[in-house]
């Protein structure tokens, strides 16, 4: 797309920008509004199902979707995407049973991922890696002003509207990124002939589906040395020896082997795997916090993450347009790592709300600015011909880094929080339940669940309906827990603070490479890539 004008290209990017908007803002609008409407169809015990279905195909979409555009172009992508996405969000709305639900999101989750990827690539395609590193601070800024506008208007919709337009609302705007994408988007034909890579495709689908079911299960569903959590880890081993089999021998794999030769593609997608495996985990337990602990509502706990939202729109934005002005990406990533981890540090020490919002804001500084620097770095890295597996690929280990952050965390979480409870009622130091009556001392004994703290109606409920005498006691019970779960949430935040350390030292290890100023498709790759493609010569080349 070089020979297009610099004007054409900034009207290409206002489409794909219109894409990237509608997919982020359908996904974070439901978010605060799920569980109500899970509640309303029936069938709780599936919510999980509801997350990890969508997960699963956009993931699987993702990274297909990545080698397939390199050989017929973005655009045919970004319009199925668009489509599928509208379909889905659409029948989602029509919903009448939870299984009908589960379905549709899953539909919704295959165009959504085949819509994300493409768009990412497509901006790879229209500009150059120096002035890129703009734009992608631009595209991340539209994604987390979707993080900010639309929990809060999900959560203003599901209270004050039929749940179905939650899902419809913004399809509108879907039609107008369809038609700009339709008319502005250069035509695109396949550029290659070489084959698809069917069997890498299948295994490469069946190793995520089991790894992340495996890991979303684990703790949860399942215990993690069950039958089925051991029996989904396993298979996804061996469906990945088998994947590596393949692709050695394709003629066009949809996961180059030899792209992980190049070190900065790797190191970069193992700090993307640690950066976003503290970063989901520890998000997800920051509410456990704020609700659980301090006991404030889910609607201004909603509100103690809008600055970290609001700090990484601006710093991304920034981010992006100092390193297309300097050309240096590894300084970016250098200074930005170490604010994540110190908020990290705070989260895991707060004792108030102002403190939880002042940790939020360091570490949406610092997640503003190391944001744009690792899909830059990977798109740098390979030949132009490989952009779209490459971007792929990159997301890939990122959601995988999520999911598996998130369960494990899960898992430190569950057995500090038992440890640590059982350890502080042996050493005397719960509410001394000795002088009252047996019932009553029985009776206490089942509040003693972290859980209840979330719930804070039937708090509330249960607390009026206790005899006034015992109300002293119970405020001290509920005082306990409160503070087993703070000490608990402490080792939850560490955990996810020395996930994010290790990232900071493989930034070290992260060679840097000038940001090309070309971006011809038929260019050589850069000297990074034309060092791997001489260790790999004898591998056939990817067009």
């Amino acid at each position: 797309m070089e020979q297009l004008s610099q004007k054409k290209k900034v009207t290409i990017m206002i489409a794909l920008m219109a894409a990237m908007f509608f997919a982020a803002i359908n996904q974070t609008i439901v978010s605060t509004a799920m569980p109500r409407i899970i509640a309303m169809l029936g069938g709780i015990e599936y919510y999980t199902w509801v997350i990890t279905i969508y997960m699963l195909t956009s993931t699987i979409a993702t990274v297909l979707v990545g080698k397939l555009s390199d050989i017929y172009g973005r655009k045919p992508f970004l319009l199925f995407g668009i489509v599928i996405f509208i379909i889905g969000a659409f029948l989602s709305g029509t919903s009448t049973t939870i299984f009908q639900m589960i379905t549709y999101r899953g539909i919704q989750g295959l165009g959504g991922g085949i819509l994300m990827s493409a768009t990412v690539t497509a901006v790879g395609d229209l500009f150059a890696p120096r002035e890129r590193a703009k734009w992608t601070g631009v595209m991340m800024a539209i994604f987390g002003f979707s993080s900010v506008i639309g929990p809060t208007l999900g959560g203003f919709m599901v209270d004050h509207m039929d749940w179905e337009w939650i899902f419809w609302i913004f399809l509108p705007l879907g039609l107008v990124a369809f038609v700009m994408i339709w008319r502005m988007f250069p035509k695109t034909g396949r550029t290659t002939t070489e084959p698809i890579d069917y069997w890498g495709s299948l295994f490469l689908s069946l190793t995520i589906i089991a790894l992340l079911l495996g890991f979303s299960w684990a703790g949860t569903k399942y215990e993690w040395g069950s039958f089925e959590i051991i029996g989904l880890l396993a298979a996804s081993a061996v469906f990945l020896v088998i994947l590596l089999l393949v692709e050695r021998k394709a003629k066009s794999p949809v996961l180059p082997l030899s792209m992980f030769k190049n070190s900065i593609v790797t190191v970069s997608n193992v700090i993307g795997f640690l950066m976003n495996a503290g970063m989901m985990g520890a998000m997800m337990y920051l509410p456990f916090f704020t609700q659980g602990v301090l006991g404030i509502s889910p609607t201004v706990s909603g509100f103690v993450n809008m600055p970290m939202s609001i700090a990484m729109i601006v710093l991304s934005t920034l981010s992006g347009r100092w390193i297309s002005k300097s050309g240096k990406y590894k300084r970016f990533a250098i200074a930005g790592m170490p604010f994540m981890v110190i908020g990290m540090l705070m989260m895991a020490f707060m004792t108030n709300v102002w403190i939880a919002i002042a940790s939020m804001i360091v570490f949406g500084i610092g997640l503003g600015i190391s944001m744009p620097v690792f899909t830059l770095t990977v798109q740098n890295a390979v030949a132009p011909s490989q952009l779209g597996v490459a971007t792929g690929t990159a997301t890939l280990f990122r959601n995988l880094g999520g999911t598996i952050g998130i369960a494990v965390m899960g898992t430190v979480m569950n057995t500090t929080l038992t440890h640590k409870l059982r350890d502080a009622l042996a050493a005397g130091e719960g509410p001394d339940l000795s002088k009252v009556d047996p019932e009553v001392a029985q009776e206490m004994g089942s509040f003693m669940n972290p859980q209840l703290l979330l719930d804070q109606p039937k708090l509330k409920e249960l607390q009026e309906t206790l005899p006034t005498e015992i109300h002293d006691l119970f405020n001290q019970t509920i005082a306990f827990i409160r503070d087993v779960l703070s000490d608990s949430l402490t080792v939850v935040f560490l955990f996810g603070m020395s996930l994010l350390i290790v990232a900071l030292v493989a930034v070290f290890f992260l060679k840097e490479i000038p940001l090309r100023t070309s971006n011809d498709m038929k260019a050589e790759a850069s000297p990074a890539d034309r060092k791997t493609k001489d260790l790999t010569k004898k591998e056939p080349a990817i067009q």
